[in-house]
């Protein structure tokens, strides 16, 4: 591992507010729950933690100082003195608090509310994910080793308008092969993370981590969402435009029926008030007119009729 200092980004004469300081920064950026697919930044969390741990025991950091132990905690020579190899305090747990009274777990849980409140996966901070910390009995007392969790893992998953706006249950494919029926969040929005517990990667001394399922919308074919409103396009005969008609619509809930009214204007969209997503937006109705297929004399007689005697203007 490399120099503490250097870890940390600050200088051998830092306080312990200066260390702390750097140390919450790091833990911040770093974070598994902030890079969940980043190995490089799980990496460089473990790393600022482990340093944090050193540095922030006054005893540790001195035997470092002198060069008594390396980056790593470990006696640089070997000796019966001072109750272990190398002065080294046997029992104690990196991290539980040391000289300095705030251990990486405390200055986790200050900000860890945003995480969803625990360190990652439960385990030690800065252990990597899925791994027994050896020192937890110690620092518990009696409740023995503690136990570490699996690491979570994410799921994303493509959901149509219809079944976010019904919060239908929907299946999901986990990484193993496993489908689960989800009931989706009233009011989902794209981008929002359902988490599973006890759905991600199994762990060897403890509990399974959780799954984290990501929701995407999947692009549909009969609607187009604008924020909370949708929109949607419906095809007319010309004599149900120039007529009138009553039509039946598609909506999030079922068809509808639409009273079309006489020389309907297709360049205006028809409103549907509170059709929209989850009933907060409306529903835009663009009328399509679509003529005969084929072609038809009659129609195109009347056509000529029209340009010939009764012309109008529809573009500038």
């Amino acid at each position: 591992m490399r120099d503490p200092y250097t870890v940390l980004g600050v200088s051998r004469s830092a306080s312990e507010k200066d260390i702390k300081s750097a140390y919450r920064k790091l833990a911040k950026k770093y974070h598994p729950d902030q890079n969940p697919d980043d190995a490089s930044a799980h990496g460089k969390f473990a790393e600022a933690t482990h340093a944090y741990d050193l540095l922030n025991d006054k005893e540790k950091r001195a035997q470092f100082d002198r060069g008594e132990i390396d980056a790593e905690g470990n006696p640089r020579f070997a000796g019966f003195g001072n109750g272990g190899f190398g002065g080294a305090r046997g029992g104690a747990r990196p991290g539980a608090g040391g000289a300095g009274g705030f251990s990486a777990e405390d200055i986790l849980k200050e900000f860890m509310s945003g995480f969803g409140g625990q360190p990652r996966g439960g385990a030690r901070p800065g252990a990597g994910g899925a791994q027994w910390d050896p020192f937890a009995g110690a620092a518990g007392g009696a409740g023995g080793a503690r136990m570490a969790k699996g690491d979570d893992i994410v799921v994303n998953i493509a959901v149509s308008l219809e079944d976010a706006h019904k919060a239908a249950s929907v299946p999901v494919r986990m990484p193993t092969g496993k489908v689960l029926n989800v009931k989706l969040p009233d009011k989902v929005e794209e981008g929002q993370q359902i988490r599973l517990k006890g759905q991600g990667t199994p762990s060897p001394f403890g509990e399974p981590g959780d799954a984290l399922v990501t929701v995407k919308f999947e692009k549909s074919k009969t609607f187009r969402r604008d924020g909370q409103d949708i929109r949607t396009d419906v095809a007319v005969t010309l004599y149900e435009a120039v007529l009138g008609a009553k039509v039946r619509v598609p909506t999030l809930d079922g068809s509808v029926e639409l009273n079309l009214p006489p020389g309907v204007d297709t360049s205006k969209a028809l409103r549907l008030k509170g059709k929209g997503l989850y009933g907060d937006g409306d529903l835009y109705v663009n009328i399509r007119v679509v003529l005969p297929p084929g072609g038809d004399a009659d129609l195109e007689a009347l056509a000529r009729f029209m340009r010939d005697q009764k012309p109008y203007k529809v573009r500038d």
